[in-house]
């Protein structure tokens, strides 16, 4: 595989849907209702999941893009403290930001001036490859609980 391909590779599995469902699709048209129900045998609500990988993405763009990165204090930091989105605002700007930081990443996959083998400056020894990696593997393991949710409510529609 040539450079270029790696490149192109990477960034296509930031969003994929080859092997699950993407992002968009698993949200797509949640009601406001469900958004944060948390039904018997869960630990997250849609919400939940939805701000963590906001949270989780963010942190690892910052991480690769900012020589200065402070990483959070704990986990906890990576995860909502409302089972809920605090208002439908909340909610659509958070699934904005998502696909906003998701091309930020694409955009850093496909940079040529970037070497995917070279160390992350704030890391300690991660590369930009692995933190690329990282991120879609993050998002598709939770994407797949979103479903799992919606399935759970009721919600989902098979395409």
């Amino acid at each position: 595989m040539t450079p270029d391909g790696l490149r192109e590779h990477i960034a296509k599995a930031l969003d994929w849907e080859d092997a699950h469902v993407s992002f968009d699709r698993a949200v797509d048209d949640v009601p406001e209702t469900a958004r944060g129900a948390v039904p018997r045998g869960f630990a997250w609500s849609i919400w939940q999941l939805v701000e963590h990988i906001r949270l989780v993405q963010f942190d690892i763009l910052d991480f690769c893009r900012n020589a200065v990165y402070v990483e959070p204090s704990s986990m906890a930091e990576y995860w909502p403290q409302s089972i809920e989105p605090p208002s439908p605002k909340h909610w659509d700007d958070a699934l904005v930001a998502v696909r906003l930081d998701r091309e930020a990443l694409k955009a850093l996959a496909r940079d040529p001036d970037l070497d995917l083998f070279d160390r992350v400056p704030a890391g300690t020894g991660q590369t930009f490859l692995r933190e690329l990696i990282l991120v879609a593997d993050h998002s598709a393991y939770h994407v797949g609980q979103i479903v799992a949710l919606r399935r759970a409510l009721g919600i989902w529609t098979e395409a």
